[in-house]
């Protein structure tokens, strides 16, 4: 049965936290979910929090500590010492623990890693701190199982029952030489049903074997992992040793947060931010494309200014100007989204920028045909033939200028390693607002003869 946190069970709580009545708690919150009770800790004051935490067992609270919000999270354990910290971090696996820990002041990082009493934890959450964390290095986790190709099947398991301690998840069985380089995997049920004498050789399977560098980019790990289905991918370095693997937890974390930075370039943020987050953080976050909104603004207005004369002649010609605007800016906004994610799912190694601008050029003149024969008819029932025209040549001009816009500058960011959901933000629609109006009074101004 679902958790439904309400206002009630909060008041409620807060009265048994007051009370220190454990029992209750650990009836009525201990036994939920570990992602119903982080939801309910992050609504909680601090203390409150650390009280309901601290009457968990250790697999409970690791649990509950990574599902909690991250400022939520940053905040409680910035109420903790060093020593409860280290506690803490040896609950978790490797790449949880060094997510965290990575996220402290460096001289709280070396008061932690001190602090910390499992020296092979230490060592392995230090050695994942050294990657960028945009990379399959800094996703990958230590804890994994692995066989010799040389072992026979009775050590195997008595090998895998030790590693088994420290993987809360088994997913693959990873087969390596003497030298730690990965050979191959080896299949559970082989290993269960194989003759104790029998060695690893005979049983592993060593073609299609997916892997990826320690360097690649979280991108390119979730591109892997997407298109071979794999629940977990091993990690190797530079001479091909075994040196961690990638969860599909994590990666699914890396598409989430991904698919939130291009959501917020694309409607105007400059970065992350939560709605709980505070007014400056947020004001900031938005200030920067604003100001290109207003510049794009500033821009337009200078060139309404530059065909004051058109306008004067011809008052008609302003009707249209909002038409115009938002057809440059629908157009060009869906000819970038289409690229951006035809990038971001890897489609961009098959042809070049040249068929892409075709497709997209051939689409936006059937469109542009079609939309501009119908505002023609509106136009010309406004005030004659001459403003049908101009609207409907501008409309066809515009549409198709923005189609080639909307598709090119997604393909040129993405070259030179720029975000491109950059182009489907204020930058496309502000840049597309400009062309389109000096379009129009262009065409205008020939078509009066002004």
């Amino acid at each position: 049965m679902r958790f439904e946190l309400s206002k009630e069970f909060l008041e409620n709580l807060r009265i048994k936290i007051a009370e220190q009545d454990t029992s209750w708690i650990k009836v009525n919150i201990l036994e939920l979910h570990f992602a119903d009770i982080a939801e309910i800790l992050d609504k909680l004051s601090n203390e409150e929090a650390k009280y309901v935490y601290f009457q968990m067992d250790e697999d409970l609270q690791a649990d509950v500590l990574m599902e909690l919000e991250e400022d939520i999270r940053d905040r409680f354990l910035a109420s903790l010492s060093s020593k409860e910290i280290a506690d803490q971090l040896e609950n978790l696996d490797s790449d949880d623990a060094a997510d965290i820990l990575g996220e402290l002041p460096e001289e709280k990082i070396q008061e932690v890693i001190a602090q910390m009493e499992d020296d092979e934890a230490a060592e392995d959450i230090v050695d994942l701190l050294n990657y960028d964390e945009d990379t399959a290095g800094g996703l990958m986790q230590k804890e994994f199982l692995k066989a010799r190709v040389d072992w026979p099947v009775n050590r195997c398991l008595v090998e895998l029952r030790r590693q088994a301690e420290d993987v809360e998840r088994v997913y693959t069985i990873y087969v390596v030489d003497e030298l730690n380089k990965l050979v191959g995997f080896l299949s559970l049920k082989r290993l269960l049903f194989a003759s104790p004498k029998t060695k690893i050789v005979d049983l592993y399977q060593d073609k299609n074997v997916i892997s990826v560098k320690s360097s690649d980019s979280s991108e390119e790990v979730a591109k892997v992992m997407e298109k071979y289905d794999l629940l977990a991918v091993p990690v190797v370095d530079l001479q091909n040793k075994l040196v961690g693997r990638i969860t599909y937890d994590d990666v699914v974390d890396v598409i989430k947060e991904e698919a939130d930075k291009d959501f917020q370039l694309a409607t105007g943020l400059s970065e992350k931010v939560e709605s709980n987050a505070s007014v400056w953080k947020i004001s900031r976050a938005r200030l920067p494309w604003l100001f290109i909104g207003m510049l794009g603004g500033i821009l337009g207005a200078q060139v309404i200014s530059g065909f004051e004369t058109s306008i004067t002649l011809v008052p008609a010609l302003a009707f249209f100007i909002p038409l115009i605007t938002a057809m440059g800016g629908n157009v060009g906004v869906q000819s970038s989204a289409i690229v951006v994610q035809s990038l971001a799912k890897g489609n961009n190694s098959t042809g070049g920028i040249g068929p892409k601008l075709l497709k997209e050029g051939i689409v936006a003149i059937v469109n542009g045909v079609l939309l501009s024969a119908l505002i023609f008819g509106i136009a010309y029932m406004f005030e004659n033939g001459t403003l049908g025209f101009v609207v409907s040549i501008s409309l066809f001009t515009v549409i198709v200028f923005a189609a080639v816009f909307g598709t090119l500058i997604p393909l040129l960011l993405n070259k030179y390693k720029i975000d491109p959901a950059l182009a489907t933000g204020p930058f496309i629609t502000t840049l597309n607002d400009v062309l389109g109006l000096f379009i129009y009074f262009t065409v205008g101004m020939l078509l009066y003869d002004l």
